[in-house]
């Protein structure tokens, strides 16, 4: 997978900062990756069809 170069202001590094402790990373890098990955699970959570719960419905 190629990498991507993000550029990120000092308010937004401070953010990522705290993200990395409270999830235990060990670099910024795997705090930008975490974020990406909850969000396209977030996002492939409210697509429909397949992934979707299947409840059976009983026929009368």
């Amino acid at each position: 997978m190629p990498d991507q170069t993000l550029t990120f202001t000092p308010d937004q590094l401070e953010l990522l900062e705290q993200v990395r402790q409270q999830q235990g990373l060990e670099s910024i890098q795997q705090v930008a990756e975490w974020l990406a990955k909850q969000a396209l699970r977030k996002h492939a959570d409210r697509a429909p069809g397949r992934g979707r719960t299947l409840v059976l419905v009983q026929q009368k």
